[in-house]
């Protein structure tokens, strides 16, 4: 059982991830960035990603397990 609750969660935050850089790619952040800052402005995108598909797949996996 406890293996299936894993398979879940693993997929939940993985759908999750896909929406969230699917989402992230309307927003036009090139606004607020420097100038020749490509490699740290790629870190923050992809820590923006993960923290949004994190929080966004806790909340459902609350509702799930809760």
């Amino acid at each position: 059982m406890a293996v299936a609750h894993f398979y879940v969660k693993a997929g939940i935050y993985a759908v999750m991830f896909l929406l969230s850089f699917a989402g992230m790619s309307a927003l036009d952040y090139n606004r607020f960035l420097k100038q020749g800052h490509a490699v740290q402005a790629q870190i923050l995108y992809a820590l923006m990603v993960m923290a949004l598909a994190w929080m966004s797949g806790s909340f459902i996996i609350s509702f799930i397990y809760m």
